[in-house]
């Protein structure tokens, strides 16, 4: 990939900022609602828990996570990104700045880490795994779903990546998100062991 192209692609969606981020959060609002929502539906939120959402972008899985949890925290690089989530959201999240490898939460602090379309843009993807088993509280878990196409590397790989930071009780999956040119999602479920 040029140089050039890949700073267009970080300016649209790795780290959204002006006219191509917010062209990015519009794309991502409406091509990752869908996997947003299913991610959501699949971490099974209890009404006392705590959710970390890592990349929220525009904020419809934070949304989403918010209306059913005690607290939800969004982090993410872009300040784009974050007044996205911020307009939509309002007071219901907590927003800042922040990355997989760096999400400014206490230890064990959180019961479910989310992130959409996200891990493939980690600088360092062991940082990032570690850095969410350790602010998972026993027995949390961590879902995340990207398109299959761009992940660096394949979703067994990911899951054996996620095992090395010591989460246990790894399934695998793809799914076929609706609408039109809608990509094969690679979803991941992990469990941040309670011993």
């Amino acid at each position: 990939m040029s140089t050039s192209l890949a700073q267009m692609l970080d300016r649209t969606f790795g780290h959204p900022r002006g006219l191509l981020g917010r062209f990015g959060g519009l794309a991502m609002e409406r091509g990752n609602a869908a996997t947003e929502l299913r991610v959501v539906e699949l971490a099974s939120i209890e009404a006392g828990e705590t959710v970390l959402v890592v990349g929220p972008g525009p904020g419809v899985g934070l949304q989403a996570a918010a209306e059913r949890a005690a607290r939800a925290i969004g982090v993410d690089p872009s300040s784009e990104m974050i007044a996205r989530s911020r307009r939509r959201c309002g007071d219901k999240v907590e927003l800042r700045s922040g990355t997989a490898d760096s999400t400014g939460e206490p230890d064990e602090s959180v019961d479910v880490v989310l992130s959409v379309n996200n891990v493939q843009l980690w600088e360092d993807r062991a940082a990032g795994f570690t850095e969410l088993f350790r602010v998972l509280r026993p027995g949390g878990r961590l879902l995340l779903s990207s398109h299959e196409k761009w992940l660096p590397v394949s979703r067994h790989e990911l899951a054996d990546e996620t095992a090395a930071a010591g989460f246990t009780d790894l399934q695998t999956w793809t799914w076929d998100p609706p609408g039109l040119g809608a990509s094969l999602a690679a979803q991941l479920r992990a469990v941040k062991p309670t011993t």
